[in-house]
C-alpha cells in the first residue's frame, strides 16, 4: 500500500513554511488577477498596502507582495491557512504534482472553501437571500418528487439486497486517493541518469499518484458541489456501492443530504436513448417518471434549475457508455436546459458545468477511462481490492450461509485452496469475481468428494499439471487483475438464492460430517483460462430441477461430457457473445436469442436479468452475462471452436490490450481479456475441451481443425515475442499471454529478444510478477534483467519475485520505496544467487534500510554493481554499505551519490582504500559518489600489472583543515594514478597545504585542479614543482575561464633525469615581470622540452626576454608564444634568431584569427649545410620595406631554407623587392606564396624569377590559390611553369610572352583558365614558334571557339616541333598542344565535341593538306553531316598525300554506315583501307594508283580502285543492306581483306558474298564472325569459299556449321594461314571432320578455337593436329578445358604443343589446369623462345607453382604481355617476379588481378616494376591487399605507362597520395582505375590537384569509394575527368 500524507499528521502552517520558497517561484509566474484575488483573502488592514501599490507594480514589488502574502498566512490560524492553500491550488497553474498533492493533503477538503473557490473561478457571485427567495418555486412539488425517487431507490436496494452474501458497509470499503490531473501537459519528472540535485521529485504516473488510503465513507465527505470520480476494475462493485449510497440517502444517511435530489443514472441505460432530449425529459421521463401535470413538472424543473446545489447526480458505469465525454478547454456560456440535446451532450454539459452549475456530480468508471475525465474531476478515488482476510470472510459466508457444518468444512477447504492458487486469488480480490471463484471451488470440492468419481487419466493430469512445479507454500498475496465488469445488480457481493439452495441439496447426502478430501494437484486449474473452463463446467452442472438426481452428480464429475451434452446451447451462447463483442453490446433482449437458450442460460446462472427503461419510459426485462469476462470467455470459445470466425477476424481481434489506456486507445466496454483467453485456449491442455465443442462434432477432423486454430494463435504470439518495439505495459501483457499458453518456447523467444524486461512507470501486482516469472524462468542459466524503474509496487509483489529465477539485474526507482520496502527486499535477496547488478536509487532509503540491504547482499555472491544513489543514507548509511566491499568476491562498482553525506564519508572511504580494495572514488559535490572496487583474480592473467586507483574530489567546499585531513589520508593511500580536486575553491593557504603534502603523494599519472580559483601567486608556487619535485614532468595551467591545472607525474619510472618536461602557462595573463619569476624556475630545470606561453600579455619586451634565455634552455624543443600582443617587429627579431641559433629550425608566425609565434628546435647538432630550416609567415601584411629587411636577414642563413609567405598580402612592390634579393638567397630551396598573389600583375612580376635565377626548377602560380617556386642547388636543366586562373589579356599577355621568350627551356607550360579567349589564343599561337617548350602547352578553359580551334590547329603547319593538337569544346573545354624533338614524326589532330560546321571542315582540310608530315585526324561527336564528310574527303583527296582519318558520329550505323562507305569509295580513288567499326569510320588515304579495265564493250571504260581493305564491323548491318555495295566492291579487284564480323548477315548476306567473291581474285582474308549462330550462312557460302582460292585467312566464329558445310570447308582448310572457329557449334561428326583436317594445315600460323565443346574424340584429334602443325605463331584455346573434362585431357593437349617452337602468342584462359598442368607448361616454356604474349587466367595456379612458372618464363626474353589474373598467386610468386621480370625488358602489359598478394608481395612487386621501363599497362585489381603504396610509388619508374588498374583493393588515401606523386612523371598516362576502394574526399581532392599537371590523363575511376554523392558532384564539377559512376 502506498504511503499517503494524512492531513492531520502535518501542521498546515508548517507545510506552508517549508514550501514557501517554491511557492514564491510559482506565484511569481501567475497573472496579476490571480495574485489580486489571493491578496483579497487577507483582512483589509493587512492587505491595504498591497492593494494600493498594485495598480502599476514592478517585478520587485510583486515579489515583495507575494512574500508578505505567504508570511501572513504562515502565522495565521490553521483554518485561514487551509483556506488559502485550497484556493491557491485551484487558482494557480503549473504547480508540480508532488507539491499540489502535499498542499491539498495538508489543507483537507472543506466544502465551504471549495464552493467559494469554485464560484470565484467561475466568475460567479452568491445571490442575496432576498433574490434567492424570489427565484425559488413552490417546494411541495419538489419534495413530492424526492419522495418518489426515495421510494424508487428503496425498491432498487431491496431487489439487490436479496442476493447479497454479506452486508455492504461503506465504512468497510477502502479507497485509495488519486491526484486529479488538472494540468494537461505536465512535464515528465521521471529521474534520468544525468539528473543532478539532492533529491529527485516523484514522477507523475500515468495512472495518477496514490496519495492515501481512506474508507469510502470518508472519501465521499466534502463531495458536495464537486465532480467526484470513483474508479475501479470491472467487478469491484461500483454499481452496488452506488445503489447502497442511494439507499443511505433514501434513509437520510450518508454524505448526500436528504434535501438534495439523488439522481442515479446508469450509462448502459443511457445508451438506449437515441433521440435528443432535454434535461427535464432525462429526469422526469427516463430516470423516475411522474404522472403529474405539466405545471407540476415545470415547478420541479424550475426548482432544480434555481437550486442546482440541491441535486446530486450519480453517473454509474461510464466505461459502458457508447459515446465519449466532450471536454471544454475554456469556459463557455451555459447550455439551455430546455433544449433537446443528444444524451452525450447532456452528460458533457453537466460535467463541464454548462448545466446545473454547482450541483454535486459523482462518476464511476474503470481506471483506464479516467483519462476522459482529466481536467473535469475535482477528486478521484480508486476502489481497493479485497485483502486476504476479506476474501476468507466472504468464502466463509458463502459456504456457511445455511449454517451446516459440512458447508463450513467446505468453506475452510475452499479458503485454503483459493489462497494457494494464484489465479483464483487474483480473481477473488474483486468481489464479483470472488463469487465466481467460490462457485468454481464449490464445484471442484463436490467433484472430488463423490466416491464414484472416476480417477483422472494420467494424460489429462499431465496436461493440467502446473508447469512451475509444486504449489507455493508461502502466504499468497492479493492480486488485482483487470478482468471483468461487475455483476449487473449486486457486483461481487451477491450470491443468488438458488445457488444457496443447490449447495444445500448437494451437501445433504449423508456425508455431512465427513471432511472434504484434498483435491489432486492435476485437478487445480493452472491458468486463468482453465479457471474459466472449470467455472463454465460448474455453471453447467447447476440444475435446480435435478439436484437430487445421481446423473447430475455424474455430469459434474465429467466436465468434457458436460460440454458435449450442452454443445448446442454453448454454441448459441458463444455466437451471441462473439457477435456482441463485435458490436460492443452487453445487454440483450429476449428477441436476441432463442427462448430455450434464454431459459437455459437463466437456469444455469449464466445470465442475469436487468430492468431496462425504454425511451418511452416503460420498463422491460433485459439480460446480460453474469460477468463481462464470462462473455469474453465464451467469445474466445467461439473463436477456437467455430470456423464461422475466419483467420482474418481472429488476427484483427488479437492484440495486446493493456490495462493502462492512453488517450489514443479506442474505448471499449469489455475488459480486454479476450486475447488472454484465446492464448489460454491455444494450450494443449484445453484441446480436449475444444474438440468437444468444435462444430465438426469431435473426431479426428475436429481435432485437426482445433489444432490448426491453436497453431495460428501461437504463430501470432510468436511474432509479438520477436518484436523489439513493445512498451513496458505491452511486454507485461505479452508475459500474461505466454503464461496462459503455457508454452516454454514462446517464453524463451520473449527473453531472447530482450536482455532486460523494462517494466517501467506502471503499477505492478503480484500476479504480474507471476506472469513475468513464467517467462523469465525459461531463460535458463543465461540470465535476464528486470527494470522496475518508476513502478508502483506493493511489498506483496516482492513475495512473488523470488519465483523469477536466473535474474542478473534488478532495478527499483521510486520515492515510495523506503526502509520497509528495503527490509522486505532484503528478506528475498538471498534467493537471487545469480544477481549481478542491483539498483535501489531515487528512493527514500535511510541508514536503517542500508543496514538491511548490507546484511542481505553478501548472500548474493555474483553481485558486481550496486546503485544506491539519490536516497538519504548520510554518512552512517554509507559506512554500512562499505562493510560489504570485502564480503563480495565480485563486487566492482557502488554508486552512493545524492545521499546527504559529508566530507567525513569521503575521508572514511579514502582511509579505507587499501583495506577495502577500492579502485576508484569519484565524488562530485554531494550529488555523485561512485566507488569502484578491484577484486583479486586467480586467473592466469593475474600476474599482469593492475592499474592504480583514482580519486576524484570534485566541486567540494575546501578549507585548510579539511584539506589537511584529506591530504593526510591521501598520503597514506597506496599509489594513485589520477587525483582530481576540480571545482573546489582553493585559496592560497589551502593550495599551499596541498603543495606541502604533494611530494608525499604516490601519484603515477596526474593531479587535476580545474576551476579552483588559482591566482598568479599560486601559479608561481606550482611552477616550482618542476624543479622541486623530480617526479613532476608536466605542468599545465590556465587561469582564464575555463580554468585548468594539470600536474603530470613520471609514472614511477626510476631514471627521472632523462624524462622530458613540459610547462604550459596558457591564458594566465602573464606580464614580462611575471616571466622573470617563471624564468628563475626554468633556469634550474634543464629537462624542459616544451614551453607554452601563449595567450598572455608578454608583448615585444617579453619576446626579447624569451629570446635572451634561449641559450639557457639546452633541451628545449618547442616554444609557443602566440597571442601575446607582439608587434610586427617580431618578424625581424625572429629571423635573426633563426640565423643565429643553430638548434632553432622552424619559426611560424601569423596574424590570422590569432597571432601565432611558434619556435621549434632540433637538439641534434648536424652539419649546418645539410640542416633544413623554415621561416613561415602566414596571414600577414608585409610592406615592401619589411620584405627587404626580412630577405636581407635571411641571406645570412646558410642552411637549406624554405620561406613560406602563404596567405599574406603581397603588393607588387614587395614582390619586386623579393626578386632583388632572391639571387643572393643561395640557400633558398622553396618559396611558398600560396593565396598571397592577388593580381595578375603580381603573378607576372613573380614569374620573372625564371630570368632572375637559374636555379628555378618549377613555378606554379595561381591567383588566390596554391602557388610556389622550387629551386635547385645548381643550375636547373628544365623548368616547369604553370600560370593559371589569371587574366592574361592585352598587355598582360604581351608581358608574359616577353618573359617566356627570355626565360629558360620549359618542359611544359600550363596557361589554362586565364581568360585568353579567341584573340589571346591567336596571339599566343602566333608566337609559339619562338618559345622553348619540349613537352606540351595547355590552353584549356580559355573560352576557345571554333575559329580559335582553327588557329590552334594551324600550329601543325607553322611549328615544326608540334606533334599533336587535342581540342574539345564541350564542358571540359580542352586544348593541348604537344611537342616533339623530331621534325618528321606523325602529327595528330584530335577534335571532340566541338560542333564543327561545313566551313570549319573546309579550313581544316586546307590546313591538313599543307602539313609537312604524315597526319592522323580524329573527329568524334562533332555533329558532322554526310555531305560535309564527302566534301572534306574530296579536299583531302586532292592533296595527293597520305592521311589516316577516323570520324565517330552516332548516326554511322546500319544502313547509313553502308551508304557512307559506298560514298567514300565512289568519292576517292586513293583510299587504301576503309572500315566502319561500331559508329566510327576509319580510312587511310594514299597516293592514287588508278586501275582501269576494259570490258567486253570497248566503249565502257570503268575505273577501278586500288583499295586493299574493306570492313563493316559490329555496326548493326544486316544482309539486305549490302546489296548497294555490290557494284562498289566489284570495282576493287585488288581487295585483299573483307571483314563483316559481328553483324547479322543472314541468307541475304551470304548470297551477297557469293556474288562478289568471284570478282575479288586477290582476296586473302575474309571475316564473317557472327553474334548469332546461323546454319544457312556457312552452308550457303561454303561452295563460294571453296572457289575463292586466294583466301588464306578465314573467320567463321559464332556460326553454326552443318555437316554438309563442314565437309566442304574441310577441302579449303589446308591452304589457310589463319583460322578462327571460336564459339562455333557443330555436330560431333562435323566437328570431328574439321578438327581432323587441321592436321593437314601445314601453313597455319593463327588458330583460334575459343569456347568450343570438344568431346574426347575431337580432343584427341586436336592433339594429333597440333603435333603436326609446327608453323603456328598464335594459338587461342580459351575456355575449352571445362568442356574437355578430366585433367589428363589438359595434359595431352599441352604435350601436343611441344613442337610449336615458333609460337608467339598463346592464350589458355579458363583451363583450370592446376599444378600438373602448370608443371607440364613450364616444361614447354623454355622451348618457346619467341613467345611474346601468354594468358593463363583462371587456371588454379597456386603460389608455389606461380614461382615455378615465373622461373620458366625467364627464358622467354621477347615476352611483351603477361596475363595471370584470377589464380591463387601470392607473396612467393611476387618475390620471384622481383627476380625474373627485370630480365624481361620487353614487357609492356602485366595483369595479375584477382590473386592473393599481401604486403610483402606488394613490396616485391614494386621492385620488379621499377625495372620495367617499357611497361604501358598494369592491372592489379582485387589482388588481396590494400597496402599498395610501394607499388604505386614504383610506377614513377615507368615513363611509358598508359593504363593503371588498382580497383577493388580497399586502398586508402595513402595510395592516392603516392599516385599524386607519380602522375606528373608519367606524361603518357591516360587512365587510372581506383573503383571500389576506401579513398575519402581528401584523397580525391589530392587527385584533382595532380590532374592539373597531367593533360594526357583522360579518366580516373572512383566509383564505390568513401565519397558522398554531394561531394562527388562537387569534385566532378571541379574536374570532369573524375568518374564516380559505375560505367
Amino acid at each position: 500500500m502506498d504511503e499517503g500524507v494524512d492531513p492531520d499528521s502535518e501542521n498546515v502552517n508548517s507545510v506552508l513554511a517549508q514550501e514557501s520558497l517554491e511557492l514564491l517561484n510559482i506565484l511569481s509566474g501567475q497573472s496579476p488577477t490571480v495574485i489580486m484575488e489571493l491578496c483579497q483573502m487577507m483582512p483589509s488592514d493587512a492587505g491595504c498596502n498591497i492593494n494600493q501599490s498594485s495598480s502599476n507594480p514592478s517585478s520587485a514589488a510583486v515579489t515583495e507582495h507575494i512574500k508578505a502574502l505567504l508570511e501572513y498566512f504562515r502565522v495565521a490560524n490553521s483554518a485561514d491557512c487551509r483556506t488559502f492553500l485550497q484556493s491557491m491550488c485551484l487558482l494557480c497553474d503549473n504547480i508540480p504534482m508532488h507539491l499540489e498533492s502535499r498542499l491539498m493533503s495538508a489543507a483537507g477538503y472543506e466544502n465551504s472553501v471549495f464552493e467559494q473557490s469554485n464560484q470565484n473561478v467561475m466568475g460567479g457571485k452568491s445571490s442575496p437571500p432576498s433574490e434567492q427567495l424570489i427565484k425559488r418555486p413552490r417546494i411541495d412539488y419538489w419534495m413530492q418528487y424526492i419522495a418518489v425517487v426515495t421510494h424508487s431507490l428503496q425498491r432498487r436496494w431491496e431487489r439487490v439486497s436479496e442476493q447479497l452474501v454479506s452486508e455492504v458497509q461503506l465504512e468497510n470499503v477502502w479507497v485509495s486517493l488519486r491526484t486529479a490531473n488538472r494540468a494537461r501537459d505536465r512535464p515528465d519528472q521521471t529521474p534520468g541518469p544525468a539528473d543532478k540535485g539532492a533529491r529527485t521529485p516523484e514522477p507523475d504516473w500515468d495512472y495518477g499518484s496514490m496519495d492515501s488510503r481512506v474508507t469510502l465513507e470518508n472519501f465521499l465527505q466534502g463531495c458536495t458541489g464537486k465532480v467526484t470520480v470513483l474508479v475501479g476494475p470491472a467487478g469491484s462493485g461500483k454499481t452496488l456501492l452506488m445503489s447502497c449510497l442511494g439507499k443511505q440517502w433514501a434513509h437520510g444517511l450518508g454524505p448526500i443530504p436528504s434535501s438534495c435530489l439523488f439522481v442515479l443514472l446508469e450509462f448502459r441505460q443511457l445508451n438506449v436513448l437515441s433521440r435528443p432530449l432535454s434535461l427535464s425529459e432525462l429526469l422526469l421521463r427516463h430516470y423516475v417518471p411522474v404522472k403529474e401535470s405539466d405545471h407540476e413538472k415545470e415547478a420541479i424543473v424550475h426548482y432544480l434549475l434555481s437550486n442546482p446545489e440541491q441535486s446530486c447526480w450519480v453517473l454509474d458505469g461510464y466505461d459502458e457508455f457508447h459515446s465519449k465525454i466532450t471536454k471544454q478547454d475554456v469556459q463557455i456560456e451555459l447550455l439551455d436546459p430546455e433544449k433537446p440535446l443528444p444524451v452525450a451532450d447532456l452528460i458533457s454539459g453537466l460535467l463541464n458545468r454548462q448545466l446545473l452549475p454547482g450541483c454535486t456530480l459523482m462518476v464511476t468508471c474503470r481506471v483506464r477511462d479516467v483519462l476522459d475525465l482529466e481536467g473535469i474531476s475535482d477528486k478521484v478515488g480508486q476502489l481497493l481490492g479485497w485483502d486476504c482476510q476479506e476474501i476468507k470472510e466472504y468464502v466463509d459466508n458463502y459456504f456457511g450461509r445455511k449454517g451446516h457444518s459440512a458447508n463450513r468444512a467446505h468453506g475452510v477447504k475452499a479458503a485454503e485452496l483459493l489462497v494457494s492458487n494464484r489465479h483464483l486469488l487474483a480473481m477473488s480480490s474483486l468481489p464479483a469475481l470472488c463469487n465466481i471463484s467460490c462457485i468454481c471451488l464449490e464445484y471442484l470440492l463436490l467433484e472430488s468428494r463423490d466416491p464414484r468419481r472416476t480417477p483422472i487419466p494420467k494424460e489429462r493430469e499431465s496436461e493440467t499439471r502446473l508447469q512451475a512445479g509444486e504449489i507455493e507454500e508461502k502466504e499468497p498475496q492479493i492480486q488485482e487483475r483487470k478482468i471483468g465488469k461487475e455483476d449487473t445488480e449486486g457486483g461481487g457481493y451477491v450470491q443468488r438464492e438458488d445457488q444457496g439452495r443447490k449447495n444445500e441439496g448437494i451437501l445433504m447426502d449423508g456425508t455431512i460430517n465427513r471432511p472434504p478430501p484434498p483435491l489432486p494437484q492435476g485437478q487445480i486449474p493452472s491458468t486463468l483460462t482453465q479457471v474459466y473452463l472449470t467455472v463454465l463446467s460448474a455453471f453447467l452442472s447447476r440444475d435446480p430441477g435435478t439436484r437430487g438426481n445421481s446423473d447430475s452428480l455424474n455430469n459434474m464429475k465429467l466436465p468434457q461430457s458436460i460440454l458435449r451434452q450442452h454443445r448446442s446451447e454453448l454454441g448459441e451462447l458463444s455466437q451471441l457473445a462473439w457477435n456482441s463483442l463485435e458490436e460492443s453490446k452487453i445487454l440483450f433482449m429476449k428477441e436476441d436469442m432463442p427462448q430455450d437458450v434464454l431459459e437455459f442460460s437463466i437456469r444455469k446462472g449464466l445470465f442475469s436479468q436487468v430492468e431496462l427503461r425504454c425511451e418511452d419510459g416503460t420498463l422491460v426485462n433485459s439480460y446480460c452475462f453474469t460477468h463481462l469476462t464470462l462473455q469474453e470467455f465464451l467469445a474466445a470459445l467461439r473463436i477456437m471452436t467455430s470456423d464461422d470466425v475466419s483467420d482474418t477476424q481472429l488476427k484483427k481481434r488479437f492484440s495486446l490490450r493493456t490495462r493502462w489506456m492512453t488517450k489514443s486507445d479506442q474505448r471499449t466496454v469489455f475488459t480486454d481479456s479476450l486475447h488472454l483467453f484465446v492464448c489460454g485456449l491455444a494450450s494443449p491442455n484445453c484441446t480436449p475441451a475444444l474438440v468437444q465443442l468444435a462444430r465438426t462434432t469431435g473426431g479426428t477432423g475436429g481435432q485437426i481443425w482445433v489444432k490448426k486454430r491453436q497453431t495460428l494463435v501461437l504463430n501470432l504470439l510468436t511474432k509479438l515475442c520477436q518484436s523489439n518495439n513493445l512498451t513496458g505495459p505491452k511486454i507485461l501483457e505479452l508475459c500474461h499471454c505466454v503464461q496462459e499458453s503455457q508454452d516454454n518456447q514462446l517464453a524463451k523467444q520473449v527473453v531472447g529478444a530482450r536482455p532486460t524486461l523494462e517494466l517501467r512507470n506502471i503499477r505492478l501486482l503480484p500476479n504480474d510478477i507471476d506472469a513475468v516469472a513464467f517467462v523469465v524462468n525459461s531463460v535458463g542459466d543465461n540470465g535476464i534483467g528486470l527494470d522496475f524503474r518508476a513502478c508502483s509496487m506493493e511489498t506483496e509483489c516482492l513475495d512473488a519475485l523470488p519465483r523469477c529465477q536466473h535474474i542478473h539485474y534488478l532495478s527499483f526507482c521510486s520515492r515510495k520505496y523506503g526502509d520497509k520496502f528495503a527490509e522486505k527486499l532484503s528478506s528475498i535477496l538471498p534467493e537471487f544467487k545469480s544477481l549481478r547488478k542491483l539498483e535501489f536509487c531515487g528512493a527514500s532509503l535511510t541508514s536503517t534500510g542500508a543496514a538491511s540491504l548490507a546484511s542481505a547482499l553478501p548472500s548474493c555472491p555474483e553481485v558486481t554493481e550496486i546503485n544506491l544513489s539519490d536516497n538519504n543514507l548520510k554518512d552512517e548509511g554509507i559506512k554500512h554499505i562499505t562493510e560489504i566491499f570485502t564480503k563480495h568476491p565480485k563486487l566492482l562498482l557502488v554508486k552512493l551519490g545524492r545521499n546527504n553525506s559529508s566530507l567525513e564519508a569521503l575521508n572514511f572511504l579514502i582511509g579505507k582504500m587499501s583495506f577495502l580494495n577500492i579502485q576508484q572514488i569519484h565524488a562530485d559535490g554531494m550529488k555523485e559518489l561512485t566507488v569502484t572496487i578491484s577484486q583479486k583474480s586467480d586467473s592466469l592473467d593475474s600476474h599482469k600489472t593492475q592499474s592504480e586507483p583514482t580519486i576524484s574530489l570534485l566541486n567540494l567546499k575546501w578549507s585548510r583543515p579539511d584539506m589537511q585531513k584529506i591530504a593526510n589520508s591521501l598520503a597514506r593511500c597506496p599509489a594513485l594514478s589520477i587525483l582530481k580536486f576540480s571545482g573546489g575553491h582553493l585559496d592560497v593557504d589551502t593550495l599551499r597545504m596541498l603543495i606541502e603534502f604533494l611530494p608525499k603523494f604516490k601519484i603515477t599519472d596526474k593531479i587535476i585542479v580545474n576551476d579552483s580559483g588559482l591566482t598568479v601567486e599560486g601559479l608561481v608556487s606550482l611552477t616550482a614543482l618542476l624543479s622541486d619535485c623530480p617526479t613532476v614532468v608536466e605542468l599545465r595551467i590556465r587561469l582564464q575561464s575555463p580554468a585548468q591545472v594539470s600536474i603530470v607525474f613520471s609514472g614511477g619510472r626510476k631514471n627521472t633525469k632523462e624524462i622530458s618536461k613540459v610547462l604550459c602557462l596558457r591564458c594566465c595573463g602573464l606580464l614580462p615581470t611575471h616571466l622573470e619569476r617563471v624564468g628563475r624556475s626554468l633556469g634550474t630545470c634543464p629537462d624542459l622540452t616544451f614551453l607554452d606561453l601563449s595567450s598572455n600579455c608578454l608583448g615585444n619586451k617579453g619576446l626579447r626576454k624569451l629570446l635572451d634565455i634561449l641559450p639557457h634552455l639546452s633541451g628545449i624543443q618547442e616554444i609557443n608564444a602566440s597571442n601575446n600582443r607582439i608587434g610586427k617587429e617580431r618578424i625581424v627579431m625572429l629571423a635573426g634568431a633563426l640565423c643565429s641559433q643553430n638548434n632553432l629550425t622552424e619559426i611560424h608566425t601569423s596574424d590570422g584569427d590569432g597571432e601565432q609565434v611558434i619556435l621549434k628546435f632540433c637538439p641534434d647538432e648536424r652539419d649546418e649545410k645539410h640542416q633544413k630550416k623554415m621561416f613561415r609567415i602566414n596571414n600577414s601584411s608585409l610592406l615592401p620595406s619589411d620584405m627587404t629587411t626580412l630577405c636581407k636577414r635571411l641571406v645570412q642563413c646558410h642552411c637549406y631554407l624554405e620561406l613560406d609567405l602563404s596567405h599574406c598580402s603581397l603588393t607588387d612592390k614587395a614582390i619586386e623587392n623579393l626578386l632583388k634579393v632572391l639571387p643572393k638567397m643561395t640557400s633558398l630551396q622553396r618559396l611558398n606564396v600560396s593565396h598571397s598573389i592577388t593580381s595578375t600583375t603580381g603573378a607576372l612580376v613573380l614569374l620573372r624569377c625564371l630570368a632572375v635565377s637559374q636555379r628555378v626548377t618549377s613555378v606554379e602560380l595561381r591567383a588566390q590559390a596554391e602557388s610556389f617556386i622550387k629551386f635547385d642547388s645548381v643550375k636547373a636543366k628544365e623548368t616547369r611553369c604553370r600560370l593559371t586562373h589569371c587574366s592574361l589579356q592585352g598587355d598582360n599577355l604581351e608581358r608574359l610572352l616577353e618573359i617566356l621568350q627570355r626565360g629558360p627551356q620549359l618542359s611544359d607550360l600550363d596557361l589554362s583558365s586565364n581568360q585568353l579567349e579567341e584573340e589571346g589564343v591567336k596571339k599566343f599561337v602566333d608566337r609559339l614558334q619562338k618559345l622553348k617548350v619540349t613537352g606540351y602547352v595547355n590552353l584549356s578553359n580559355n573560352g576557345l571557339t571554333q575559329n580559335g580551334l582553327l588557329d590552334v590547329a594551324n600550329t601543325l603547319c607553322t611549328c615544326n616541333n608540334v606533334s599533336g593538337v587535342e581540342i574539345s569544346l564541350n564542358a571540359e573545354d580542352r586544348c593541348v598542344i604537344w611537342f616533339t624533338p623530331y621534325e618528321d614524326c606523325e602529327r595528330t589532330l584530335s577534335v571532340t565535341d566541338s560542333g564543327l560546321g561545313r566551313d570549319h571542315l573546309v579550313k581544316l582540310a586546307e590546313i591538313i593538306s599543307v602539313t609537312p608530315s604524315p597526319t592522323k585526324l580524329e573527329f568524334k561527336n562533332n555533329l558532322l553531316q554526310l555531305d560535309w564528310i564527302e566534301e572534306f574527303l574530296k579536299l583531302l583527296n586532292s592533296s595527293q598525300r597520305g592521311f589516316s582519318v577516323s570520324i565517330d558520329e552516332r548516326w554511322i550505323r546500319s544502313e547509313e554506315a553502308v551508304s557512307l562507305l559506298c560514298r567514300c569509295l565512289h568519292l576517292s580513288s586513293n583510299i587504301h583501307s576503309i572500315r566502319v567499326h561500331h559508329t566510327t569510320l576509319h580510312l587511310s588515304l594514299m597516293e592514287s594508283t588508278e586501275v582501269t579495265s576494259v570490258s567486253d564493250d570497248s566503249a565502257d571504260m570503268t575505273p577501278l580502285m586500288a583499295i586493299k581493305k574493306i570492313g563493316l564491323i559490329d555496326c548493326a548491318v544486316e544482309g539486305h543492306h549490302l546489296a548497294s555495295m555490290k557494284s562498289s566492291i566489284q570495282r576493287c579487284p585488288l581487295l585483299t581483306e573483307l571483314d563483316f564480323s559481328h553483324n547479322s548477315l543472314g541468307i541475304e548476306g551470304a548470297e551477297f558474298l557469293c556474288s562478289v567473291l568471284p570478282s575479288l581474285p586477290n582476296l586473302t582474308s575474309l571475316s564473317i564472325g557472327s553474334k548469332e549462330a546461323s546454319v544457312v550462312v556457312v552452308e550457303k557460302l561454303s561452295e563460294a569459299l571453296l572457289q575463292a582460292t586466294a583466301i588464306e585467312c578465314l573467320n567463321l566464329s559464332g556460326h553454326a556449321v552443318s555437316d554438309t558445310a563442314a565437309k566442304i570447308v574441310t577441302r579449303m582448310l589446308p591452304r589457310l594461314r589463319s583460322l578462327n572457329l571460336s564459339h562455333c557449334t557443330w555436330s560431333a561428326c562435323g566437328g570431328l571432320q574439321l578438327i581432323q583436317t587441321l592436321g593437314e594445315c601445314v601453313r597455319l600460323e593463327d588458330l583460334c578455337l575459343d569456347c568450343l565443346q570438344l568431346n574426347e574424340e575431337i580432343r584427341m584429334s586436336l592433339a594429333q593436329a597440333l603435333r603436326k602443325i609446327n608453323s603456328i605463331r598464335s594459338l587461342r584455346l580459351n575456355k575449352i578445358a571445362t568442356a574437355m573434362g578430366p585433367s589428363n585431357s589438359v595434359l595431352d593437349l599441352l604435350a601436343a604443343m611441344e613442337g610449336l617452337t615458333r609460337i608467339q602468342d598463346i592464350e589458355l584462359k579458363g583451363w583450370r589446369m592446376a599444378d600438373r598442368g602448370i608443371e607440364e607448361l613450364t616444361r614447354l616454356l623454355p622451348v618457346w623462345t619467341e613467345l611474346r604474349k601468354i594468358s593463363l587466367s583462371k587456371n588454379l595456379i597456386s603460389d608455389q607453382l606461380g614461382e615455378l612458372l615465373l622461373e620458366a618464363l625467364n627464358s622467354c626474353t621477347h615476352l611483351e604481355e603477361l596475363h595471370l589474373p584470377s589464380n591463387s598467386l601470392g607473396d612467393v610468386t611476387a618475390a620471384r617476379m622481383a627476380l625474373v621480370l627485370p630480365s624481361l625488358t620487353n614487357i609492356t602489359v602485366l595483369d595479375i588481378s584477382e590473386n592473393k598478394i599481401g604486403y610483402e608481395g606488394s613490396v616485391s612487386l614494386s621492385k620488379a616494376i621499377m625495372c620495367m621501363k617499357k611497361l604501358t599497362k598494369i592491372y592489379l585489381t582485387a589482388v588481396g591487399t590494400s597496402e599498395l603504396c610501394p607499388v604505386a610509388a614504383s610506377l614513377a619508374h615507368c615513363p611509358l605507362l598508359q593504363d593503371v588498374g588498382l580497383g577493388w583493393n580497399n586502398c586508402g588515401d595513402k595510395v592516392a597520395l603516392e599516385l599524386v606523386r607519380v602522375m606528373p612523371l608519367c606524361q603518357k598516362l591516360t587512365r587510372i582505375d581506383l573503383e571500389s576502394n576506401a579513398m575519402t574526399v581528401s584523397g580525391a581532392e589530392s587527385l584533382v590537384k595532380a590532374l592539373q599537371s597531367c593533360p594526357a590523363l583522360r579518366i580516373i575511376r572512383l566509383w564505390r569509394n568513401n565519397v558522398s554523392l554531394i561531394e562527388a558532384q562537387r569534385l566532378r564539377q571541379k574536374e570532369r575527368r573524375l568518374n564516380f559512376s559505375s560505367t
